[in-house]
């Protein structure tokens, strides 16, 4: 079984956001970029699965610009078997990104997607469901466990819900979208950092996989979100629930 692995270059989660003095968006320039902390666990759990002899090969996928392809050697480091990148200078949104990794999976043929649930940059957590909608498969978001059953073809899926766990079993191939408490990313060793230089990228356009992606809608403004006030400290309860009434009008 092959297991396809969506990977997104991001800022890095260290970094201080910096809206652009244009307000078009946010400031990449000279800014450290990484792999989205989700996609780093789906593809720890591919590498994982393939690991423990339930899969042959991992492929790890990223689209955008060319600087991409470092991520993905990132990705390769690790342990994916190849990768595939998507070049595109313009902005990809979730949908656009959902056609094109459908049209991979076409090309492909994997048994099994990870997404990361979502990108720290946008938050959407859109792709991984319209993956699923798109070529119709099941799908099982949010996953804090995944069992495979290589002769049953079934994979048992456990997701945090606000009541507490819920377990999902799904008819492969199927698509799966990880949270945090899935694993512990491994880390790239130097002889894996060097072997990833000789492994195989391969190089699509969203045009030569007959993929249209204009978008539907229009970034208008990226402000930064309003400054708190300094907090007071009130001397009395009757002082802090006077504030609550007439300042705060909380109560």
């Amino acid at each position: 079984m092959k297991i396809m692995v969506a990977i997104k270059r991001v800022v890095d989660y260290a970094v201080k956001i910096r809206v652009k003095p244009d307000k078009t968006g946010v400031e990449t320039n000279n800014v450290k970029m990484s792999m989205n902390p989700f996609c780093e666990i789906a593809l720890e759990e591919a590498l994982r699965i393939r690991e423990a002899g339930l899969a042959s090969e991992v492929v790890a996928v990223s689209m955008g610009p060319a600087q991409c392809v470092d991520t993905l050697r990132t990705g390769l480091a690790m342990g994916a078997d190849r990768g595939i990148h998507v070049e595109s200078t313009t902005g990809l949104n979730p949908l656009n990104v959902a056609k094109i990794f459908t049209r991979l999976v076409e090309l492909e043929k994997p048994g099994l997607i990870f997404l990361g649930k979502q990108a720290i940059d946008d938050d959407c957590n859109q792709t991984g469901q319209m993956v699923a909608g798109l070529l119709r498969w099941p799908q099982a978001t949010f996953a804090s466990k995944v069992v495979l059953d290589k002769e049953k073809q079934v994979a048992t899926v456990e997701r945090e819900v606000d009541g507490g766990l819920e377990t999902l079993s799904l008819d492969l191939p199927a698509v799966i979208t990880t949270d945090l408490r899935l694993n512990q990313p491994r880390y790239a060793t130097l002889p894996n950092i060097m072997k990833a230089k000789s492994k195989v990228i391969k190089k699509y356009t969203p045009q030569e996989l007959n993929v249209d992606i204009r978008s539907d809608f229009e970034v208008v403004q990226v402000t930064e979100p309003a400054k708190r006030k300094a907090g007071v400290i009130v001397s009395s309860v009757d002082e802090l629930i006077d504030k609550l009434k007439n300042e705060a009008h909380a109560i």
